[in-house]
């Protein structure tokens, strides 16, 4: 397998943009409710981010800014993407997070990925957000987004690994030819090939698998 595709929210990072967000414009108990609801497919992923994403209107760059370098690498995650990136594997990011906080977090590390599929936020002419929300993972799904991935590789679905864990994810997870579960929620475990709930672990899955020299 010559490609790995990660969820971000909740599987890379422990952070949860929105909420973060949220917490600069004063709305994050609405803004978790309702991600909450999503992760575990009480509603659909395109409503709640919408429902999300409005909560933030008139929210300024600064401020989204601020948010954006509190989002967090879970422990192990620099170390595993750099040994990927080591071994010739592609690495992507998969995410229905936002394109400029993923950036702004693999900046901060000097961690590289090969592609990055993410929506984008909405601003006006002022510099603040419009409570919009723009992007391929909006009404789109990661099923889609991996073969696509894949595609622009030279590569096919059995070729991939896929690393999640929310309802969200659950496309990519049933097409890739291998489905790891990140601490996935409950409607979703069902669904993975194998289950971890650290990225050492994860690392350590990919190496008896042969995705990863062992070490």
């Amino acid at each position: 397998m010559k490609l790995v595709a990660f969820d971000f929210d909740g599987t890379l990072s422990d952070s949860e943009m929105t909420v973060l967000l949220g917490a600069q414009r004063g709305v994050a108990d609405e803004m978790e409710a309702i991600t909450e609801r999503a992760m575990n497919d009480e509603i659909g992923y395109a409503e709640s981010l919408r429902e999300r994403v409005g909560l933030l209107e008139g929210l300024s760059a600064d401020a989204v800014e601020t948010a954006f370098e509190q989002v967090e690498l879970r422990p192990g995650t620099i170390e595993t993407v750099r040994a990927l990136n080591d071994a010739g594997v592609v690495t992507a990011i998969v995410t229905g997070g936002f394109g400029r906080g993923v950036e702004s977090a693999l900046a901060r590390n000097d961690l590289p990925v090969d592609t990055i599929v993410a929506n984008q936020l909405v601003f006006d002419d002022e510099g603040d957000l419009t409570g919009e929300v723009e992007g391929p993972l909006i009404e789109g799904t990661k099923d889609d987004a991996l073969q696509a991935v894949a595609n622009n590789a030279g590569l096919t679905l059995d070729d991939t690994v896929a690393v999640g864990d929310g309802a969200n994810d659950l496309p990519m997870l049933e097409v890739a030819g291998f489905a790891v579960g990140y601490e996935p929620k409950p409607a979703v475990e069902p669904h993975c090939d194998e289950v971890v709930a650290s990225m050492d672990e994860l690392q350590e899955l990919l190496e008896r698998r042969g995705v990863l020299p062992e070490m």
